[in-house]
């Protein structure tokens, strides 16, 4: 695959290349908020949860789309706002996406229910190839709906060094 003529990278390695891109603290929790919870304005990316600051996501925004993993639109409504949009090569992802949320689950002290990754797990093809029509059909539903913490008592989630394989 050729890069865009622009980009410099450290070295021909392919995850510097990509890490570059998506490595700094923000970038794949955007692109996660445009494919899996349906986000596609700034005041929504804002409004995540995460306590991004309004300059770091301006500057994020813009180097996904400099890199080639967004676009960005008028919105039909009014023309003044934006919507952000994955491209093809940011919905590319999906299969990275999927993988890392089902480590981090398995991992990682998170508030995953249990449940939900093995579905995940056991069906990546599909939820990978809803991740892909709702991205063509611009469907902004949520893939999958947000991890809420949930009381110590009633915790189901993957406990951190649980692996299946």
């Amino acid at each position: 695959m050729a890069r865009s003529p622009s980009a410099k990278h450290r070295s021909g390695c392919p995850v510097s290349a990509a890490l570059d891109l998506l490595g700094d603290r923000w970038s794949l929790l955007l692109v996660r908020d445009m494919m899996v919870r349906g986000y596609r304005t700034f005041r929504e990316f804002q409004r995540a949860g995460e306590g991004i600051a309004t300059n770091i996501l301006s500057n994020r925004l813009q180097k996904l789309e400099a890199g080639g993993i967004l676009t960005r639109e008028a919105a039909a409504e009014d023309g003044r706002s934006t919507i952000y949009r994955l491209s093809p090569k940011g919905i590319a992802l999906a299969p990275v996406m999927l993988e890392m949320l089902i480590w981090g689950a398995h991992h990682e002290e998170t508030d995953a229910p249990c449940a939900a990754i093995e579905r995940m797990e056991q069906n990546r093809a599909a939820v990978i190839d809803e991740a892909y029509r709702r991205w063509e059909q611009r469907d902004s539903t949520p893939l999958i709906p947000p991890f809420t913490p949930q009381s110590k008592f009633t915790k189901s989630n993957s406990p951190k060094g649980k692996s299946k394989r």
